[in-house]
């Protein structure tokens, strides 16, 4: 029998987790300082409750607004703020933008150079070398994770891509998952992040850096997101249903943070940069065509019954029975999509002639690189027509 692989985790110094516990804000702020950088979202999202516990702690705080997918000026606006105010620490909260966002910000307060010196295929992919100021991770969504992971993902309207700058130093110092602040979640963006979560899990599960620690995150993701997607998406207020999908998407964190992720996800960053659409929207398109290509290549290919092993128990566990085949979870996911109203490749507005640019930027995408299997450029061309 061949030995397991060494593997390291990196994660939080502190998660805190549950309905109600953002009130532990104020105690975790303490440590930190007296002056927040207060990054949050447009205003879709109340500040009130989060604000009152801030002014109980004695926490000062400059609010900074994220209009839009994080990009290099929104970026760099943010820095400034937080510099030119005082502020000594940066509190997230928000949706995957605004953590990302706020994850560079605070990277970014103590680091020399700007930001395009870090940033990875279009910058210098510069090494973080000082510790980012301390970040409060608060998610107000189900889906990215983000609040555990090392890096942060920054558009580039010039280059018409996402790409990221990483470093274990990035993970935020505290994680205050609360499922109770995904209530308010409209149906359609509860479809979206909970299939970028449900799709982190399944990618981290049969990444090619995928560990034991890993895994048993990534399984207890697979099943409580099956479960608990629809029932969120049908009716925002079921409470179980919100804590399994807070809990799934900070799973899926741990796993990408650690794993890495695949395919979908190689795709996923140039498609975003390409075209106006949500992320989750994009992973939930093309996740059933990679499933498809990624189980074919593993089956003709000797040596790989672990790996295989692996996808029909994303089967299993999806559809909850037993006997069933990666084509079954293939199929299940499918249907998934179509009951959560999730648009394909076609009605998000990408053309068959985008096909080739796409396929190129995502080739060098990191998340492509920790795919099970290698795909040459035709099957990722398949790829993309399957989910056309």
């Amino acid at each position: 029998m061949a030995l397991e692989k060494d593997f390291e985790f990196v994660s939080s110094d502190r998660i805190i987790f549950g309905n109600g516990c953002i009130v532990k804000v104020k105690e975790a702020a303490q440590d930190f300082g007296r002056k927040a950088l207060l990054v949050c979202g447009s205003g879709s999202v109340p500040l009130d409750n989060l604000v009152n516990i801030l002014k109980e702690g004695e926490i000062t705080f400059e609010i900074f607004r994220v209009e839009n997918e994080p990009d290099i000026s929104g970026i760099d606006a943010g820095i400034s703020k937080a510099k030119s105010t005082g502020c000594t620490f940066v509190i997230g909260y928000g949706g995957g933008s605004v953590m990302d966002s706020a994850k560079a910000i605070s990277a970014m307060m103590t680091n020399p150079g700007v930001l395009m010196d870090y940033l990875e295929v279009i910058g210098g992919g510069r090494k973080i070398v000082n510790s980012p100021a301390p970040m409060i991770a608060i998610p107000t969504t189900a889906g990215t994770g983000t609040e555990v992971t090392r890096n942060a993902v920054i558009a580039s309207s010039e280059h018409n891509v996402k790409v990221s700058m990483r470093s274990p130093l990035m993970v935020p110092r505290v994680a205050i998952v609360d499922p109770e602040l995904t209530i308010t979640m409209p149906p359609s963006v509860t479809a979206s992040t909970g299939m970028d979560a449900l799709t982190q899990v399944i990618e981290g599960f049969v990444s090619n850096k995928a560990n034991p620690m890993t895994d048993a995150l990534a399984k207890e993701g697979i099943i409580r997101g099956s479960r608990a997607l629809l029932r969120a998406y049908q009716n925002g207020r079921d409470l179980q249903a919100r804590y399994d999908m807070s809990l799934t998407s900070l799973f899926g964190g741990l796993v990408l943070g650690n794993s890495g992720l695949g395919a979908v996800h190689g795709f996923a960053g140039p498609i975003g940069g390409m075209f106006h659409a949500p992320h989750g929207v994009i992973c939930a398109s093309l996740l059933p065509s990679v499933m498809k290509y990624n189980a074919l290549e593993i089956s003709n290919r000797a040596g790989m019954e672990a790996i295989q092993k692996k996808f029909n128990e994303i089967g299993q566990w999806v559809t909850g029975k037993p006997d069933a085949s990666v084509e079954d979870g293939i199929a299940w996911i499918e249907d998934l999509a179509k009951k959560l109203e999730i648009p394909g490749l076609r009605e998000i507005g990408i053309k068959k002639s985008n096909f080739a640019s796409i396929i190129e930027k995502a080739s060098v995408a990191s998340s492509m690189q920790k795919n099970p299997v290698k795909l040459d450029t035709e099957t990722l061309k398949l790829i993309l027509e399957a989910a056309y």
